[in-house]
């Protein structure tokens, strides 16, 4: 049993690790209206560690990465904390619900596509409120930003990388299924 918690926690700290590398190797702009809006793959590790080991576990892998991201790597600080945390851990916990709970695959997709949809959603208020006093862009310009580009990154940045993480999954299942005593919190059926 001790030793199931020490491979968990293990696996956990591999997958932030893969999460601030991703970061770090890959981040591209994903519209051409906003290339200062880069896409990474960060929420991809933070996503398996949520549908291997539960949603708690995946906020804990989210909040390490956020923090490593914002004051380490460029993410504009304490902006760039909170609204990573607060876009991706709506994802998280809205996929972890669907997926913990679900028997069949159609469940834990619908999830994601909940979640690349809260996510969205969620980055409206935050960009409206936090924008503003971080970056000292006028409410009207955010506003003007929501539905030409806010949003529609947002969708597919989400979008991406729950597409990703559930091939990803797909492909993990069977070792998922041998090791119960270690993923005992959440697989695809």
């Amino acid at each position: 049993m001790k030793s199931s918690k020490i491979v968990r926690l293990c696996m956990m700290a591999m997958l932030s690790a893969i999460a601030v590398v991703l970061v770090m190797m890959y981040r591209t702009p994903l519209l051409a209206a906003a290339p200062y809006m880069e896409y990474d793959m960060a929420d991809i590790p933070v996503l398996i560690a949520t549908m291997m080991f539960g949603i708690f576990p995946g906020l804990a892998v989210l909040l390490l990465v956020s923090v490593i991201q914002a004051f380490l790597l460029g993410g504009n600080s304490w902006m760039g904390l909170i609204m990573h945390f607060v876009a991706s851990g709506t994802l998280v916990i809205i996929v972890g619900l669907f997926h913990c709970k679900a028997d069949k695959r159609w469940k834990t997709i619908l999830g994601m596509v909940l979640g690349t949809l809260g996510m969205a959603a969620v980055m409206i208020p935050m960009n409206l409120i936090l924008t503003p006093i971080f970056l000292g862009q006028a409410i009207k310009d955010v506003i003007a930003m929501l539905i030409p580009v806010i949003i529609p990154f947002n969708l597919l940045k989400a979008g991406i990388n729950c597409a990703i993480t559930f091939v990803l999954m797909a492909i993990l299942n069977p070792i998922i299924k041998k090791n119960p005593q270690i993923f005992s919190a959440c697989n695809i059926k």
